[in-house]
Formats: structure tokens, sequence, C-alpha cells
């Protein structure tokens, strides 16, 4: 970045993308950057550990942090390590986006904007799924509430997947951000590496493929993954927590497993763009999520 363009007001920060889970804060990290970076899926806490998506244009950089969803009833190990990289985030930003659903504001919300408050950060609220609303006339009066529990910078109805009112989100971020050089090469759009966005694939495939219980008792380690010949190969591992869970993850006769690696391997190869071969196992290691060392040798490690 040249000294004039500096001059001529280039910024640069970190935008922490909060809430509790299931408002879209992964969703609109991906419109945010127009290509898929983090994984989605209709069941909360999809997001366990936090996530840079650098977006550089030629006036500013944008570091958005996308973070777990803060929740409560943090029983187990894994979800106050989700809870900790959350709360971590709020504390080493330039601004907050607040994400809320439209028509809804619940106990973790109100955890969340409490956390918001003893920050310190600046902070928009931005009140996701508009589009899904029957009645547009009920939002106005929900505005107005919301409104009066903070003193927010901004406050910008949007729909992260149909990307209503996005550019006018940025444009407000962007004001809060310091005038500085980039911290990032322009062509850097995330911080964390192919082997861990290779395992957030395969687990986005299986949190959208089962039921409701067991995606919260498995996670993924990448074995290998190794360029050779033009070619990425990766060996995936499955960790569930009992036997039984590991039958239903393989399906009947490998279906399931072989269709949760087919697609895994296709957003693999968007992604990273090559050809790649994919071979994933499923193994037992019984209370892992409840395990602090266990969850530290499986990546997940307090970082922020």
């Amino acid at each position: 970045m040249s000294k004039e363009t500096t001059e001529n007001d280039f910024r640069c920060g970190y935008v922490a993308l909060a809430g509790r889970p299931n408002t879209g804060k992964s969703t609109l990290l991906n419109h945010l950057l127009g290509q898929k970076l983090s994984i989605t899926s209709r069941k909360p806490q999809t997001t366990r550990q936090h996530l840079f998506g650098i977006k550089t244009t030629k006036t500013e950089q944008i570091i958005y942090v996308d973070t777990p969803g803060i929740h409560e009833n943090a029983r187990r190990a894994i979800n106050r390590y989700m809870n900790r990289t959350a709360y971590s985030a709020l504390d080493s930003v330039h601004v907050i986006v607040f994400l809320i659903e439209a028509l809804h504001w619940t106990s973790e919300d109100e955890m969340v904007l409490k956390r918001i408050k003893a920050s310190g950060i600046p902070a928009i609220l931005a009140i996701n799924k508009v589009d899904r609303l029957e009645d547009k006339n009920k939002l106005l009066p929900f505005i107005q509430n919301v409104s009066g529990k903070m003193d927010f910078i901004q406050i910008i109805p949007i729909s992260a997947i149909k990307g209503t009112n996005l550019p006018e989100l940025e444009a407000h971020v962007r004001e809060l951000l310091d005038v500085s050089e980039p911290f990032y090469p322009a062509d850097q759009i995330t911080d964390r590496s192919q082997r861990y966005l290779a395992a957030e694939l395969v687990r986005e495939k299986l949190m959208r493929m089962l039921g409701q219980e067991l995606p919260y008792d498995l996670s993924v380690e990448i074995e290998r993954f190794k360029e050779e010949k033009g070619r990425i190969h990766v060996h995936a591992l499955i960790w569930v927590e009992r036997g039984n869970q590991k039958a239903i993850v393989i399906g009947e006769k490998g279906s399931r497993l072989k269709n949760v690696g087919t697609q895994a391997r296709l957003d693999m190869e968007k992604l990273f763009h090559k050809k790649v071969f994919l071979e994933v196992w499923v193994k037992v290691k019984e209370g892992w999520s409840d395990d602090e060392r266990v969850l530290q040798s499986l990546g997940y490690k307090d970082e922020i």
C-alpha cells in the first residue's frame, strides 16, 4: 500500500460478528466476502472457533471475525471453549456487529448485549432475517424497542442470505475503522490454513445430514494434507463419542459417509481451486467434548 493511498484515508481494522447461536453470523460473513469461507447449517452452534474473513478493496481492509454463538448452559468443555472464544473476540476488535433475529429477543441476546456493553467497543446492531417477516409492519416497533437497550452506532435491518442492506452495513463499519495501512496482503482471505478449512467442510456436511444431537458429539481432524502433482490428498478422521454413533455416521453400507466425502470434496475443490482426493474414517474417542486436554489436541485452543 503506497503512502499516498494511506493518506487518502485507507482504513483497516477488525470487526467481530457477534450474537447468540443461529443468528446468521457465518452466512453474513460469506456474503460480505462474496464467497463461501465459513461453514453454515440450520443447527445452532455450528461455528466452534474464530475465523478471520479478510476483505480488501481500494479503500479499506476489513478483517471480519466470525465467532461462535454465545450461549447459556455451557455445560461441556467444548461449549465453555466456544463462549471463551467469542468473548475474547469482543475485547480485541475495532467494531462489533451485533446480530439478532428480527422480532426475536432472548435471554441469550441479553447476555451478549451485556458483554458488548462491558467491552466499551462501538457496536452496530444488525437485525437479520427480515426477508422472513410475513408482516413488515411489526419491524418498526421492534426496532424502537431494541434501540433503547444500548446506544448503538447504527441499527440496520438486513438479510444476510439475500444481501439486503449489506452495502449500508459495510459503509458504517468503514467509518469506524482507523486510518491505517492494511494488516494482511491484499490477496489473503483468511487467517486459517487449508487443513483447518478442509476439516470444517467435512464437519459442515455432517452437521447438515445428521439429526439434532449427534453433530455436537463429533469433531473432524485432518491427519494428512499434502499436495502432489497438482492434486491435494486429504485424510480426514471423524471423532465421535460412542460406538453406536460411529454406525450412524457411516450409514447403511457406508452410504452416509460416502455422501459426506463427496460433498466435502467438491467444496474443497471450489475453495482450493485444485483437484482433491479425500479419504474419510470414523473413530470413537469417548468423552472428547468434555475433556480440556483432548480438546487442545484436536485444535481447540484459546488463540485470540
